[in-house]
C-alpha cells in the first residue's frame, strides 16, 4: 500500500502549450478549481512561448510551485509514459513557479535544439526572466539541465527562497536579522550584541496553534551550526509567541565567529528522536558578507577577550 500526503492541491498540465492555454488555466483559477499555492506538474514538449510565459506569470502571481511530473500511471504503463519532459516553451512556464523543484528520476528539462535555446535572448523573454528573478545567464550552457546546475544558477530552489539579511549597526547594541521564506513559512534569526553578551533568537512562524502544541510538548531545544549542536537545553526552552515558535539564548561573544562562519544555522525542538524534531535550518553562504560586517561592528561596540584555547 502506498500512502501519499500533501498540504497543497496538485495540478497536472501536459501536452503542448497552445495559444489558448493561459485563458483555460485562468478560467479554472477563477472558478476555484485551481487554488492559489497549488503544486503544478508540467509535462509539455514544446508549444507557444508567449503562452508559456503568460502561464508562468499566473503561477508566480498565485504563489504556485512548479515541478515536472505525470499523473499516476497504471502499474503496467511504460517507462516513457511515466517520464515527464519540460521542453522549449515549457521551460519558461516552469520558471514562473515561486518554488521550483528540480526534476527527479528520468524526468528532464531543457531545450530540444540550439535554435530553441536561443529564444532566451529575445527581448520579451529577457524581460520575462528579469521579472521572474532569473539571472540572465542562467540558461546558458548545455541544452538539458542537471539538478546541480539548476540549484547553483537559481533556476530551481526546491521550495526555499534565498535568505536575506538586514541590520541596524547603531551603537551600543547592533542588531541583525536573517530571514528565509520556504514552503512551510517564514524563518528568522536575530542577533543582538551588547557589552558582555550576545543574544541569539530564532523565530519559526508555524502558526498560532502549531507553535503552542510544540512549546507545550516541552522537548529538548537547541541551535545547530552546520552539523554541530550548540546551546542545547534538555527540556523546554522554546516558547510560543504569536504565530511563532521562539528559541532564545545568550551566546558567548567570543563564539560569535563560529556562527558567522557556519555554512548553516538551525533551531530545533527535539522529539523522541531527531527524526521527529520541529524547527528549521537555513543556509548562510548567501549572507556571509553581511554577517562579517555585523561581526566586526559587534567587536568595535564591545570588544571581548579571546576564548581559551582548547586542550587536547
Amino acid at each position: 500500500m502506498t500512502l501519499s500526503l500533501t498540504h497543497y492541491p496538485q495540478v497536472y498540465l501536459h501536452g503542448e502549450i497552445d495559444a489558448g492555454a493561459p485563458q483555460r488555466f485562468a478560467a479554472l483559477v477563477a472558478s476555484g478549481r485551481i487554488e492559489s499555492g497549488s503544486d503544478v506538474y508540467l509535462n509539455a514538449r514544446g508549444g507557444d512561448r508567449a503562452a508559456a510565459m503568460a502561464l508562468g506569470r499566473m503561477f508566480r502571481a498565485r504563489g504556485m510551485a512548479t515541478h515536472l511530473g505525470t499523473p499516476r500511471q497504471p502499474k503496467q504503463a511504460s517507462i516513457a509514459a511515466k517520464t515527464a519532459a519540460c521542453m522549449d516553451a515549457c521551460v519558461y512556464a516552469y520558471l514562473g513557479g515561486l518554488y521550483r523543484w528540480v526534476p527527479s528520476g528520468r524526468d528532464r528539462i531543457g531545450f530540444s535544439s540550439p535554435s530553441m535555446q536561443e529564444t532566451r535572448r529575445l527581448p520579451d523573454t529577457v524581460g520575462y526572466l528579469k521579472a521572474m528573478g532569473i539571472p540572465a545567464d542562467a540558461l546558458d550552457g548545455d541544452a538539458w539541465m542537471t539538478a546541480e546546475r539548476m540549484i547553483a544558477s537559481g533556476l530551481a530552489n526546491n521550495g526555499r527562497m534565498p535568505p536575506t539579511a538586514t541590520y541596524d549597526l547603531s551603537l551600543p547594541a547592533p542588531k541583525m536579522e536573517v530571514r528565509q521564506a520556504d514552503r512551510k513559512g517564514i524563518h528568522r534569526l536575530t542577533i543582538q550584541c551588547q557589552s558582555g553578551r550576545t543574544t541569539v533568537t530564532a523565530y519559526d512562524e508555524v502558526g498560532v496553534e502549531r507553535a503552542r502544541q510544540i512549546a507545550l510538548r516541552g522537548g529538548s531545544s537547541y541551535f545547530q551550526l552546520g552539523d554541530e549542536k550548540r546551546l542545547g537545553q534538555p527540556r523546554g526552552g522554546a516558547q510560543a509567541v504569536g504565530n511563532a515558535l521562539v528559541i532564545r539564548r545568550d551566546y558567548p561573544p567570543a563564539d560569535l565567529v563560529d556562527l558567522v562562519s557556519a555554512w548553516s544555522f538551525g533551531a530545533w525542538v527535539g522529539g523522541r528522536s531527531d527524526a521527529f524534531r520541529d524547527g528549521f535550518s537555513m543556509p548562510l553562504q548567501s549572507v556571509r558578507a553581511q554577517l562579517k560586517v555585523f561581526y566586526y561592528t559587534c567587536w568595535r561596540a564591545a570588544p571581548w577577550p579571546p576564548r581559551p584555547k582548547k586542550t587536547r
